[in-house]
């Protein structure tokens, strides 16, 4: 029941010595997915651990070079590496173009398929889905066109409460039934409620990123409740003018969107480089929203199920940080 985020890389538009450009690994169930892809992603991805051939989706948020120029070089190598299952990339226009020269000039004999799905950067609307996750678009405020994305978890399956097998009586037919969440109908009459035969093991988890942007008290209310919120901050509050002429936001602003959403814990990166190190920006969001921290590269950070009990009451986890 993974739910893990490896940031991959945190700066602004130039990297450093330290940090690379924009791009988050997502696991959920194994299942893996690159958020943004900026120059050096795929070695990003290798020193991580992370098999590019298993990646499901990217997902970009913009197309400034700092968030996109990794992406063809990876699209390449996985061809490189015998690749034969389609890769799906959502992006805003018009990416397509951009891809459709890449492919003509660099990899007309590409093994496999790049899937193109249109992000509209004014909706939010469900982009992808599957058995265990959606993926939601966010609009954000940023010098062109911008989404940030919602990746959330579906609710499990019910499980039976076994004491309530023997205790009903209940056979295969009645015990599948009540897994789809029905009441369940016994011969003498009575009917016995969903609630009283199964529970829902833990709640759903959630993950936002939200990067390039101003603040937006819009995005923030999208994201209402997430688990863990990664929030640009590349300016500190002194450079606020500098922030919203090229459409960013300061850390304070990063923690005021965390107050907004409510969300369990917040990671603020996409760092400008004129700062050495974030330590001043992470003083000045823990104002705002004690629970800040500055993303490390290599670094991931588990989202534990929040199990519930057998009432269905749930507990609050403790996030896990893993060292890379």
């Amino acid at each position: 029941m993974t739910f893990r985020v490896t940031i991959l890389g945190s700066s602004s538009a130039s990297p450093t010595p330290k940090r690379n450009p924009s791009a988050h690994a997502l696991n959920v169930h194994e299942q893996f997915f690159l958020v943004d892809c900026g120059e050096g992603t795929q070695k990003q991805l290798r020193l991580a651990g992370i098999n590019p051939l298993k990646l499901n989706a990217v997902f970009i948020t913009h197309l400034h070079g700092d968030h996109v120029f990794g992406l063809f070089g990876l699209i390449s190598t996985m061809g490189l590496m015998g690749r034969r299952t389609p890769l799906k990339v959502y992006a805003p226009r018009p990416f397509d173009e951009i891809l459709a020269n890449h492919l003509h000039y660099f990899d007309a004999a590409l093994p496999y398929q790049v899937q193109w799905h249109e992000v509209r950067t004014r909706e939010h609307e469900l982009l992808y889905e599957n058995k265990v996750l959606e993926v939601w678009s966010v609009p954000l405020r940023h010098k062109i066109p911008a989404a940030g994305f919602l990746f959330r978890e579906k609710t499990p399956p019910l499980n039976l409460l076994k004491e309530a097998i023997g205790r009903y009586g209940l056979n295969v037919a009645q015990c599948v039934a009540a897994k789809r969440g029905e009441d369940i109908p016994l011969g003498d009459g009575t009917t016995i409620p969903n609630q009283q035969l199964t529970y829902t093991p833990y709640e759903g988890r959630s993950y936002a990123y939200l990067s390039d942007t101003l603040y937006s008290a819009k995005a923030a209310r999208l994201v209402t409740g997430v688990d863990l919120l990664y929030h640009e901050a590349t300016f500190a509050e002194q450079d606020k003018t500098m922030a919203r002429e090229t459409g960013h936001s300061t850390a304070s602003q990063a923690a005021k969107a965390a107050l907004a959403a409510g969300t369990g814990r917040l990671l603020i990166g996409h760092f400008s480089s004129r700062y050495k190190d974030a330590s001043g920006l992470v003083e000045e969001a823990r104002e705002l929203f004690a629970e800040t921290e500055a993303v490390v590269e290599g670094r991931s950070y588990d989202i534990p199920a929040k199990k519930t009990d057998r009432n269905n009451r749930h507990f609050q986890p403790d996030f896990c940080m893993l060292t890379g």
